[in-house]
């Protein structure tokens, strides 16, 4: 079974296409016109062993935000498609991750109910251009949209870009694990019989 999604979402603000491979090899394409989620989608992708595949036209002249925003949106839905019906998934996934003096920590359930948390302050408002507040807002929409409970928690760091590089791949590894079929589950893995 190949656990794959593709999107098309069209707004007035943005124009994204969007295809993901769950069961990948690492390999990204990626166009966000916003490069350093673009560097952040290409770490997510290795990190994870998925396959990403981004299309982004948005109204970067303005800010990065709605672009941002929206990828996490068709990232979320992606995910949440290629998922199916998840039997045999393991369902859990934590990773923690160095990036030199920076530590992170990501934990996500694929429950069906979505819910988000992120622990840790960034010490510069922006990473070159890049509005750092833009982590909570993508990593909120990804997690609604994917209906998944995404804990993200920056223990500590001293350099912006470290810290969400820290995350990013941290996320990667937690869904690769999450979402890896164990064959000794039956089913999905839940009492309730339903995810």
């Amino acid at each position: 079974m190949e656990r794959t999604a593709s999107l098309q979402r069209t707004t007035n603000e943005t124009d994204i296409s969007l295809s993901l491979a769950i069961d990948g090899e690492g390999i990204s394409e990626l166009n966000t016109g916003v490069p350093f989620m673009t560097h952040m989608l290409d770490l997510f992708t290795k990190h994870g062993q998925f396959n990403l595949t981004v299309a982004a036209n948005g109204d970067t002249e303005i800010d990065g935000h709605h672009t941002t925003e929206d990828i996490g949106i068709c990232l979320g839905q992606a995910f949440r498609e290629a998922l199916g019906d998840k039997r045999g998934i393991k369902r859990y996934g934590q990773a923690m991750v160095p990036m030199d003096e920076a530590l992170a920590q990501v934990v996500v359930d694929l429950s069906n109910r979505p819910h988000f948390e992120l622990k840790g302050e960034f010490p510069s408002p922006t990473v070159g251009n890049f509005d750092t507040e833009l982590v909570h807002e993508f990593l909120w929409k990804f997690a609604l949209e994917a209906r998944i409970n995404l804990h993200v928690i920056v223990h500590y760091g001293r350099n912006t870009h470290h810290m969400i590089e820290a995350v990013f791949k941290a996320l990667g590894r937690a869904l690769d694990e999450a979402s890896t079929i164990d064959p000794r589950i039956k089913g999905v893995p839940s009492t309730k019989g339903m995810l």
